[in-house]
């Protein structure tokens, strides 16, 4: 099947959408995980009446509750808006692509 020129390029163009979207999906994965142990921390760290200890490097360092809780609940907002982000781009390309494909699938029918 012959496709003219401008179809290819808009074949070239949805794929380069897809592959975009895909990058997008897994930065949206790798944020969702870390805001999951973000939180999971959060829950941890509320519940402990002990001393809390943070990682630093290759050592642990006894630190303060206050300063590590806020630290994490900074971590959380910024994930969260980066999530956001991530989403708003995934809307947009996700609805691209579509409009693409349907126009791809009128030329080649």
């Amino acid at each position: 099947m012959d496709l003219d020129e401008k179809t290819q390029e808009k074949i070239k163009e949805l794929q380069g959408f897809e592959q975009t979207l895909q990058s997008l999906l897994m930065q949206k994965q790798a944020f969702q995980m870390e805001l999951s142990e973000t939180e999971n921390a959060l829950s941890e760290i509320t519940k402990s009446k002990d001393d809390i200890f943070k990682l630093t490097g290759s050592i642990m360092i006894k630190t303060d509750k206050k300063a590590v809780q806020e630290e994490l609940k900074k971590k959380q907002e910024l994930i969260s808006l980066r999530l956001k982000s991530i989403e708003k781009q995934e809307d947009e390309l996700s609805k691209q692509t579509e409009n693409l494909r349907e126009e791809v699938m009128k030329k080649i029918k």
